[in-house]
């Protein structure tokens, strides 16, 4: 199972954290040990590292998310640029 990292700056880090278990819930169906990192610096910079068992539905779901997703990401203060990053 590759491991992916996703890093992508914030509104505020602790409206975005209370998401959790929404990105778990989410994420979930594609990868395992979905887990929320913030900044030690204190930005508004966050990352979210997995272990994707489904590549092929979670790129589906990265290229073109639903709009319930979408939704979902703008309530918890998520904003682009999004990086992703898968290990090799």
């Amino acid at each position: 199972m590759p491991r992916m990292v996703i890093t992508h700056p914030v509104v505020d880090t602790q409206r975005w954290l209370k998401g959790k278990a929404d990105r778990v819930a989410l994420l979930g169906q594609y990868a395992t040990e979905v887990t929320d990192h913030v900044a030690i610096d204190g930005s508004h910079n966050v990352a979210i590292t997995l272990n994707v068992h489904d590549m092929p539905g979670l790129q589906a779901l990265m290229d073109s998310p639903p709009p319930d997703a979408v939704a979902q990401e703008e309530s918890h203060g998520a904003l682009l640029p999004q990086m992703v990053y898968i290990e090799k």
